[in-house]
């Protein structure tokens, strides 16, 4: 018994647990067994999982049992707290190789972490002017020295004292910038200067990507001693010592100086490299930064000539002089270009602007337009984006997303310029300019930025601004400008159809074409819309390899006659652009090269009656050029031609079969597949239509018919836009029907006949004379001449 209780008890759920009540307390219950304890259930017992416990409540007494687990209560004990422990020599391992993608950014940040020092000190010196004592202005000297291998940066910053090094150099991790804007913040009176770039704590160590050895000596206007901190790349440890060399004394500020790696010491410690880094990441810190260079000038001294034999030597003013290039050192300003972003866009002049955009981007023609604004938000930024006054040599280079035209600055100074189409889409790659915001979200390198929903805010405003800028160009009076940006940059924003399906509606007033009325001059679809008839519901286009086969094309006949324009679709991207518009102003974009064209004012009772008159005509001719053609049709867009082949409507027209055959990597398999069905629309006004019409009706069987539609079929695909299959075989068919058509014109049969009667005399004359000479025949075996030696 007990154990099957056991069993069933300790398998039930909680819901179904028993609970035993006992309607008179006097009696007494015995429930000792195997399963119940000796000390019964006046205090609870646990069993198998399951608590039981006595209740007694209005005079009954209740057995009830609970899940032991439900009423486990989990102690409260309070945990011992440890401290994060780090392998130091691990984690500076980490910083300097794991960090940065590129050894360069040492530079970019020691120089921003001077910048900060410097702006420190100018921010404390408003309220304690004392600060600042005799040291001199605020600016960075960098000096190399290419023989030693060296690299040493000064700034006249606040610097640091001894528990300043300890706390800023000694923490990893420990960003004095990130601390000193705390402390302002908390001091709600002084507010917080967001100039200051530092906020990680690891710039300082990307010291270490280049050099062995790190000495920084600085001097705090807080303190009457100058130290110097000094540790080596694969130590985990450093050395703080006090500077007592009088030669060494610097007034106030930092000085930093690399020993650099024997690896890098070739590239980094050349003056030019130094200046290239600075003008690429730091060119726009507001402070001013010196690099050590060399320079040449040109002088004059006198030229020094030994007197001649018995004269007296030239006093010094009558010596005569050379003009000679003397090379020397001095300190030169690597920063002057100043980042106008950071102005009002109504206190920069327009020359200003030309004159930026030519020094960041190393141009030498003016930018086509420009814009200049402030977003604010979710995400504050600056911005002046510039449009080329020239496409690049090599267009390649523009649909590349990595051109590396728009260059990223947070808080002025360069972060990247390499975003893989992240800011741009890649039919604006063109666009070059500059973004600066002072709260991106960037990782530690400072190179990537981290959340991708910032940067699709960013991309949006930033293509926003654009089309603005593009729209305003279009739309000036100054035409030309225009028409500048169209023949360079034009078939990109073609691309943008196609690849930016959100911006249709921006991107479609900016594209311009040729057309049937306007072959010399590029057309809107704006103008096209308004110069449209009332009767008119689509937008008419032919694609095309060039306007010359456009204007030509057998599709415009009617058209023509009818007033109806025409786009002239004359780039490889312009037809896939367009399909993919498929509609502008509520037009449907209507390709004049495909099947059942309507042209809105047909006759249906005329257009009944002439395909019943020619419906033998069609079944004759789809009958003699089978799988050629899908069907056989009369045409309603023909007036001078006699056919004309058409594609269907869901298939590739002849233009598009065309770009496809030549794709260099083209899947042949699918052009069968892709490729359009052809159908033969004849022109019943034709005298050739007519021809055939009677040949049709009185002679099927005539050779020269079937002849004729063949070639006819042929010569309409060549006027239609493909590619016959056998271009000799078309040759030959042109060549018999030009000895048909020409066969016994201009006399020649009367001359023919005239050569021939004579070569038939000659003939004659010559059999008579051979009679005569054959009386004796002699055998050439048998000719000897005179002298022969062999005649004996």
């Amino acid at each position: 018994m007990a154990p099957v209780l056991s069993r069933s008890l300790s398998t039930a759920s909680l819901a179904s647990l028993p609970s035993l009540t006992l309607r008179n307390p006097n009696k007494a219950l015995n429930l000792r067994s195997a399963f119940v304890p000796q000390n019964g259930l006046r205090k609870g017992f646990a069993c198998g999982g399951l608590k039981w416990r006595l209740e007694t409540q209005n005079r009954q007494v209740t057995v009830r049992c609970d899940a032991a687990v439900a009423e486990k209560e989990v102690a409260d004990t309070p945990g011992e707290e440890f401290q994060y422990q780090a392998e130091v020599s691990r984690l500076m391992d980490l910083i300097v190789h794991s960090l940065y993608s590129h050894k360069e950014v040492f530079l970019r940040e020691l120089v921003s972490n001077a910048s900060d020092a410097l702006d420190k000190l100018r921010f404390l010196s408003v309220t304690e002017p004392s600060l600042l004592g005799d040291a001199g202005e605020l600016q960075i000297r960098i000096k190399s020295d290419p023989e030693n291998g060296t690299i040493t940066i000064t700034d006249t910053g606040i610097g640091m004292t001894k528990e300043e090094l300890i706390d800023c150099l000694g923490t990893i991790a420990q960003s004095g910038t990130s601390k000193f804007l705390t402390a302002l913040k908390e001091n709600k009176d002084l507010g917080a200067d967001n100039g200051l770039i530092g906020q990680f704590g690891v710039g300082f160590y990307s010291a270490f990507l280049v050099a062995d050895k790190v000495v920084v000596s600085t001097k705090s206007p807080k303190s009457d001693k100058q130290y110097v901190w000094e540790s080596a790349a694969e130590s985990s440890s450093y050395v703080i010592r006090e500077e007592t060399d009088p030669e060494n004394i610097i007034s106030r500020g930092t000085q930093i100086k690399l020993y650099l790696r024997p690896d890098d010491k070739y590239e980094f410690s050349e003056p030019a490299r130094i200046q290239s880094l600075v003008k690429n990441y730091s060119q726009f810190v507001s402070f001013p930064i010196y690099t050590w260079q060399e320079k040449s000038r040109t002088v004059e001294v006198e030229e020094e000539e030994e007197p001649k034999e018995g004269e007296e030597p030239k006093p010094e003013g009558e010596k005569k002089k050379k003009t000679i290039t003397e090379k020397y050192w001095d300190w030169e300003l690597a920063n002057e270009t100043k980042p106008i972003w950071m102005r009002s866009s109504k206190e920069v002049e327009k020359d200003e602007y030309n004159e930026f955009y030519k020094k960041t981007f190393n141009e030498f023609l003016d930018p086509l337009a420009y814009t200049h604004f402030t977003t604010e938000g979710e995400v504050e930024f600056r911005s002046v984006l510039y449009i080329p006054g020239m496409a690049p040599m090599n267009n390649e280079d523009i649909a590349n997303p990595k051109t590396k035209n728009i260059r990223l600055y947070v808080k002025r100074v360069f972060i990247s310029d390499d975003f893989d189409g992240e800011l741009f889409p890649r039919y604006l790659s063109f666009v070059k300019g500059v973004v600066d915001s002072n709260d991106l979200p960037l990782n530690v390198s400072r190179e990537i930025l981290q959340e991708s929903r910032i940067v699709r805010i960013m991309r949006k405003r930033l293509v926003r601004k654009t089309f603005d800028m593009i729209q305003e160009l279009s739309e000036s009076e100054n035409k030309e400008d225009y028409k500048k940006l169209w023949e360079n940059f034009g078939r990109f924003l073609k691309l943008g159809c196609i690849e930016d399906t959100g911006n249709h509606k921006r991107i479609t007033p900016l594209l311009r074409f040729y057309t049937s009325k306007s072959e010399e001059e590029l057309t809107s679809l704006d103008e096209y819309v308004e110069n449209m008839p009332e009767t008119q519901n689509a937008i008419y286009y032919l694609a095309t390899d060039s306007l010359k086969s456009a204007r030509s094309a057998p599709f415009l006949e009617k058209l023509v006659q009818k007033d109806i324009e025409v786009l002239y679709l004359v780039e490889p991207i312009d037809e896939v652009a367009i399909q993919n518009l498929q509609t502008y102003k509520e037009k449907k974009f209507v390709d004049i090269s495909k099947e059942d064209l309507e042209l809105g004012d047909e006759d249906e009772v005329k257009d009944r009656e002439t395909k019943q008159e020619y419906t033998l005509l069609c079944d004759w001719i789809k009958q003699q050029l089978g799988d050629q053609v899908a069907k056989v049709q009369v045409s309603k867009r023909l007036s001078s031609s006699p056919c004309v082949l058409v594609s269907g409507k869901f298939g590739w027209s002849a233009n598009m079969e065309r770009l496809m055959k030549a794709q260099a990597l083209g899947d042949t398999s699918s052009l069968e597949f892709m490729r359009g069905r052809r159908i033969m629309e004849i022109n019943p006004d034709h005298p050739i239509i007519k021809d055939l019409n009677a040949a049709c009706k009185n002679a099927p069987e005539s050779t020269d018919a079937k002849r004729a539609v063949a070639l006819l079929f042929d010569t309409a695909l060549i006027s239609s836009g493909f590619t016959p299959d056998s271009p000799a075989e078309l040759g030959n068919k042109i060549y018999e029907m030009m000895a048909m058509a020409l066969g016994g014109r201009w006399g020649r049969l009367e001359d023919e006949e005239a050569e021939a009667k004579a070569a038939d005399d000659n003939a004659a004359e010559s059999d008579a004379s051979a009679g005569e000479a054959s009386e004796e025949v002699v055998e050439a075996s048998e000719v000897r001449t005179e002298s022969d030696p062999w005649s004996e």
